[in-house]
Order: C-alpha cells, then structure tokens, then sequence
C-alpha cells in the first residue's frame, strides 16, 4: 500500500468510527501518548522492563510491540495532517529539502 492510499484509508477508518471529529489539541495529546509508548516499546527491547509483575517477552514480541506503537504514532501523525490538508508526499519532500539544504553547506 503506498502512503497516499493509507493516508486516506485511515482517514476513513477514523471517521467512520467517529475519531475524526477530534480537535487537533486532542489529537497532539494522543500523539503524546503514543511516542511515550514508542518510548517504552524501546526501552523494553534495550534494555528490559526489570517489573517482576511482567512476564519477559521474546525479542519477535517486543518487535511486534514496537512496531505496534510507531504504526500508533504514524496514524496520529498522518490524521493531523489530513486535517491540515497537507499530504505525506508533501511532508515528506519539504523535510528532505530542508534536511538538505541544511546540511549540504558544511
């Protein structure tokens, strides 16, 4: 699936359950929430929850975890940006230039 389609499909799979209609200020807190379960996601597989009230999880779980939160933190992103109206591509191209242009000078 390319980014395009998926931007709209989580679009529609948003506001078909009625998520949509959030406010922004909602949206960035849940995006807040979701980068500090990337966070912990993180930490589990480098260096260990150490909570003796969890059981140890195999390094293929804690990578499905991981990839479980950023597709959380993804979402959030790319529903922001709908609400913007501003397109992944576009994201995606203006940060490249800004990386290059800001880099490309030492």
């Amino acid at each position: 699936m390319d980014i395009h389609n998926y931007q709209k499909w989580i679009s529609d799979f948003y506001k078909e359950r009625d998520w949509y209609r959030l406010d922004p200020f909602v949206r960035v807190s849940f995006l807040s929430e979701e980068t500090g379960e990337v966070a912990q996601a993180v930490r589990a597989i480098e260096i260990g929850r150490d909570r003796p009230d969890e059981e140890l999880k195999s390094p293929g779980l804690l990578k499905q975890q991981l990839t479980e939160e950023l597709g959380d933190v993804l979402d959030n992103i790319f529903i922001l940006a709908d609400k913007y109206d501003i397109q992944l591509e576009d994201i995606m191209i203006a940060h490249k230039n800004k990386l290059t242009d800001r880099f490309s000078k030492e």
